[in-house]
């Protein structure tokens, strides 16, 4: 199930993604308009900051804003930031293996199998879509 932070993360990632003239847009606003709780949006913005997703202008007319074009930020790079590891399970992950502890076999594992390619199949709709797609 996806968390409410990433949740909230794309719809304020769309929401500024559709802003015509790209101006910083302050935390209130994203909030309101995507009711959101303000203080929760605030550590989520702060991650996509600090990821490089986004930069932010203090003071005056100041607030956050993408960096690059929505064409150009993969939904799969984002819901490994917000969400972290893309597969269910450790035993499929691509970037955060594990081996399981009560498998001795994973090219004998059924749930191996299975969860390869729901991994797979979601990886597929998050590397062909971008934030444009989204608005």
């Amino acid at each position: 199930m996806l968390s409410k932070k990433t949740k909230y993360g794309l719809k304020a990632l769309a929401y500024l993604a559709s802003q015509e003239n790209k101006q910083p847009r302050q935390i209130s606003e994203i909030a309101e308009h995507e009711n959101i709780s303000q203080k929760f949006l605030e550590s989520i913005l702060l991650t996509l900051r600090k990821t490089g997703f986004l930069g932010s202008k203090k003071g005056k007319g100041g607030g956050y804003y993408l960096i690059k074009e929505p064409s150009e930020i993969s939904m799969a790079t984002v819901m490994r930031v917000l969400e972290g590891p893309i597969a269910m399970i450790a035993c499929v992950s691509l970037n955060f293996y594990e081996k399981c502890d009560d498998c001795p076999d994973e090219k004998a594992c059924s749930v191996n199998r299975l969860m390869l390619k729901v991994r797979d199949s979601n990886l597929d709709i998050y590397r062909n879509n971008t934030l444009a797609d989204l608005i």
